[in-house]
């Protein structure tokens, strides 16, 4: 199935972030992420795997002491149950895949 783009659909998940449902099925679910610069995503951690792509922008990845930029280009992965947050330290836009779906991101 396609699925056409267009500038609606994004909601509000914290201050500075916005997050558009691309497309999902029982095992995936893929959305896009707008970050202000200055967006903070705090430490947390799902059950869902996580695998994303920068766009645009730079991003600092940080778990406890550990800490990481990412550019464009650059991509990721956060295996279920792993402590994770983001900083957005420019004006941002990610591709990010989850498995199985977010639940709680398809309720908004």
């Amino acid at each position: 199935m396609i699925v056409k783009s267009g500038p609606e659909g994004y909601k509000p998940v914290i201050e500075g972030m916005k997050l558009k449902n691309l497309t999902h099925g029982d095992k995936m679910h893929l959305t896009e992420v707008k970050l202000k610069k200055g967006a903070i995503i705090p430490e947390h951690k799902h059950p869902q795997e996580q695998t994303g792509y920068l766009i645009s922008g730079r991003l600092r990845f940080f778990n406890g002491d550990e800490e990481a930029i990412a550019l464009p280009g650059d991509s990721w992965i956060f295996l279920g149950e792993t402590l994770h947050g983001a900083e957005a330290l420019e004006d941002t836009i990610v591709l990010e895949c989850f498995s199985p779906a977010r639940e709680d991101y398809l309720k908004l």
